[in-house]
């Protein structure tokens, strides 16, 4: 294993672990669990799931739709960052994080698909 394919693993588990923060602190108000620290959580997971996909790089003789679809995974991962800032914006609606959040994951779905059947 060369030290690209190293690098690809570690930003993949870095990325893993951001978006299951994000699922778990996303899950708790929509049961009702009031934990005051949950948003503080979930911009954290927000922002390193977003640091982490700046870090990802496609192969350098890759097609431009594969390029396409590295950068819409950034755009996913910016919707995160909205969303974690209507979790503080104190003239949200209780809402409006929601819509975001729900806009990258469905992006993030679309990209890890499409992704998957284009670079094998």
């Amino acid at each position: 294993m060369n030290n690209s394919e190293k690098r690809a693993r570690i930003i993949d588990y870095c990325v893993a672990l951001c978006l299951i923060i994000l699922l778990i602190t996303a899950f708790l108000p929509l049961v009702h669990v009031h934990w005051s620290g949950a948003r503080y959580l979930f911009a954290i997971g927000a922002v390193g799931a977003f640091i982490t996909r700046c870090f990802e790089r496609p192969a350098n003789d890759a097609p431009l739709r594969v390029k396409r679809f590295y950068r819409m995974a950034k755009v996913s991962a910016l919707c995160y960052i909205v969303s974690a800032f209507f979790m503080f914006y104190p003239y949200a609606e209780s809402r409006d994080w929601l819509a975001f959040l729900t806009a990258g994951a469905v992006l993030q779905v679309y990209v890890s698909i499409m992704l998957a059947r284009l670079e094998k």
